[in-house]
């Protein structure tokens, strides 16, 4: 009887019908490709994995980041969404675990420490105190109290007091009091400016009067200082004859009066979307009150009794003590961006707003300095959609920015090299912004080889560092290939992936170049549509592998399923394993994942099962016929060829194989089976005994600690006649 071998040479490929899938495998889970010199690749069991930290995480893991402090303590970030349950439902959590290489090389978190930002809104009357040519500004607050220096105040209503307009985020200077706490005035290039009077307790928000059947708005604001053409944000809502404002608004007049008390214009029109249905006089915005958002801060124990300038006095906080934070919560996050500036962390919160505000500040945590949370970058943009560190001149990029607190979904802004306490574009640094002319918003964005890359949902854009005086140049390097979902692009060997709506993509030095997929039914027809930018990309450099876990229709709105490239066999496979969030390769060793059902931290690589439970693998081939089909033919004999256990290990795997066999393509819904076959190392062959025309295999696992990896599996046939 004549012998033949199963060469399985085209990876898995899903598009094809099984019968025409003859020398490549059709389903699979949790298997990876290695290269052979002979029969191009092999099939093996995928990596296992292990806890990275022992507890579970208090939510859905979205975000992780790896890097090295100064004292060569090594960090991993995450960034959680917020709880869904329990008793601070709605609040996120960002933690930081210090971790410990063992001999093994492998780190494990031998601690967690929470430090999500706090933040606190409050709506009251206005109550600012100036001083004529001083840009100090006390602000009274006495419901949130005990504002401190390490604490920042986002004022989202403007604030007309002493011929200054207060609007925007500022650090907090001073605190002069249990609820009085002092600011700084700033112009639009960030330099100090004096009040022109003296006010105790006084200011005001802006007040809109409205005509019926006219869509102009009357804004009363002393010392405004706009001019026609100038934008005007709305950030709270105000209703006003008929008229909902909230946005951007373009200056329409600046009428010569009425005037502000120092002889300055103190009106202005904008032309709202809509005409009004009513006259309404001076209706003013937020009721009368100011909106204040502080985001908290806590201060190192202090050695000295007193505090700073304007601080707390004799008596102060006491030796070793920690300057306390003012009350607060943590912030609410979908997602998060995290990059490290050296040794410090930075970090954004995706999907935050308070009192209907949006508020994605740039946060920053200083393992070194002893604070216990991150805390805002006051000069930085309050809203973002992401951010990433540029090097090497490092820079933060941030995308979906703002200038006015109005998210400009297109805006990218970068603050000056090696200082991101500057944000103001000037002559005399290198922070600027770039809108990006097409599309409808920016995805996502990387550092990727040599250059920042940005996808928006139509295209890819470089951003390259020239220095002044434009610090970057802009340029679309392809069309119709923009990205699905922001965290679903990364860089492997010098050469970028990303997955797009309806295809994947490379970029190289031969530009933007789509990628074969021969398992894109299994993903783009079965893709969670509403649930995209919970897609994450997972680079693992040591197998050459690039994979994208994503939500199925079926999944009930969570990540479930994966594909995955071999970058270097240019094959593929895909699963049912959900992570959430990803790092490669790190100073923490093998790469992380993250599991958004058990909420465990896992590292990969590290084991050959999943975390002391069988790693369920397996593969199914495509039908292949014997002898082309013309002929029915009978196999009595198989051969298994199997690597079963680690070089030097135990050669202990237990593979099951089973046979599935058809005499035509309509039958593959009810085949007929032979098996399952238990093979072990000592298995000479088995004897399925299967007659038919078309021949299937299925290779499987469940036992824990071994692992396989098929080699030239053989098998004894004969022709048995044709019917």
């Amino acid at each position: 009887m004549p012998h033949a071998a199963v060469k399985l040479t085209g990876g898995v490929n899903q598009n094809e019908t099984p019968a025409l899938n003859q020398t490549s495998i059709s389903t699979c889970n949790l298997i990876r490709f290695i290269p052979d010199p002979l029969s191009g690749l092999l099939v093996q069991k995928l990596g296992g994995w292990t806890k990275y930290y022992a507890s579970q995480m208090v939510s859905v893991v979205r975000a992780l980041w790896a890097w090295e402090d100064t004292n060569a303590n090594k960090w991993l970030a995450a960034g959680m969404q917020s709880r869904t349950s329990g008793p601070q439902i709605g609040q996120s959590q960002l933690a930081v675990m210090n971790g410990v290489m063992g001999s093994n090389g492998i780190t494990t978190a031998t601690s967690l420490a929470d430090i999500t930002p706090q933040i606190a809104s409050d709506d009251v009357a206005v109550s600012f105190s100036t001083v004529i040519n001083s840009q100090n500004v006390i602000i009274t607050d006495a419901t949130i109290t005990g504002i401190t220096p390490y604490d920042s105040v986002y004022i989202a209503t403007p604030v007309s007091v002493g011929g200054l307009v207060l609007f925007g985020l500022y650090p907090v200077y001073a605190n002069v009091g249990t609820t009085q706490y002092e600011i700084q005035a700033t112009n639009v290039l960030g330099n100090f400016i004096g009040a022109t009077a003296t006010v105790t307790n006084g200011g005001a928000v802006p007040k809109f009067t409205t005509a019926n059947g006219s869509a102009s708005v009357t804004v009363t604001l002393n010392d405004h200082g706009y001019s026609v053409g100038s934008t005007f944000p709305i950030l709270v809502p105000t209703t006003v004859g008929g008229i909902t404002l909230y946005g951007n608004y373009i200056v329409q007049t600046v009428p010569a009066s009425p005037t502000s008390p120092d002889g300055l214009p103190s009106t202005f029109t904008i032309q709202a979307a809509n005409t009004a249905t009513s006259t309404a006089t001076n209706v003013s915005m937020n009721g009368g009150n100011v909106l204040f958002l502080y985001s908290t801060g806590v201060g190192p124990a202090i050695t000295s009794t007193g505090y700073g300038v304007g601080g707390y006095g004799a008596g102060g906080y006491g030796t070793g003590v920690a300057v306390p934070a003012a009350a607060g919560t943590s912030i609410a996050a979908t997602d998060w961006t995290l990059d490290n500036w050296g040794e410090i962390l930075i970090s954004c919160a995706k999907g935050t707003s308070f009192d209907g505000v949006a508020f994605t500040g740039i946060y920053q945590w200083d393992p070194t300095s002893g604070s216990p949370i991150a805390t805002v970058i006051p000069q930085a943009p309050p809203v973002n959609d992401g951010i990433f560190v540029a090097m090497p001149q490092r820079q933060i990029i941030a995308w979906g920015s703002t200038f006015t607190g109005i998210q400009d979904p297109l805006l990218i802004r970068w603050c000056d090299v090696n200082n991101f306490n500057s944000w103001i574009a000037q002559i005399t640094n290198q922070a600027g912004s770039f809108r990006i002319p097409k599309g409808s918003k920016i995805v996502g964005c990387i550092q990727g080889p040599q250059q920042g890359l940005v996808w928006t949902d139509l295209a890819l854009w470089s951003m390259q560092y020239i220095g002044q005086p434009y610090v970057y140049s802009f340029n679309e390097l392809g069309t119709g290939c923009g990205m699905i979902a922001k965290k679903a692009a990364a860089s492997l060997n010098g050469i970028v992936y990303w997955m797009g709506q309806s295809q994947f993509f490379s970029l190289s030095g031969t530009g933007v170049t789509p990628i074969f997929c021969p398992v894109w039914d299994v993903v783009f027809q079965d893709l969670d549509l509403t649930n995209l930018d919970k897609i994450r990309v997972a680079a693992n450099s040591r197998f050459g592998e690039i994979s994208w876990y994503y939500p199925t229709i079926s999944g009930g709105g969570e990540v479930t399923n994966y594909v995955k490239y071999n970058v270097n066999l240019q094959v593929w496979d895909f699963g049912t394993l959900g992570r959430t969030a990803w790092i490669n390769e790190s100073v923490l060793g093998p790469p992380i994942g993250a599991d958004p059902s058990s909420l465990y931290i896992y590292q990969h690589e590290t084991s050959t099962d999943a975390d002391g439970q069988p790693l369920l693998s397996n593969f199914t081939t495509g039908y292949f016929a014997i002898a082309e089909a013309d002929l029915k033919n009978f196999i009595d004999q198989v051969w298994p060829d199997m690597k079963w256990g680690y070089y030097g290990g135990t050669q202990n795997a237990n593979v099951n194989m089973t046979f599935n066999y058809v005499d035509y393509p309509s039958q593959y819904a009810t085949p007929q089976t032979s098996g399952p076959y238990a093979l072990t190392a000592s298995t000479t062959y088995v004897s399925p005994r299967i007659r038919g025309r078309l021949v299937q295999i299925s290779v499987s696992s469940s036992d824990v600690g071994s692992f396989w990896r098929i080699g030239n599996i053989r098998y004894r046939w004969q022709q048995d006649g044709k019917y």
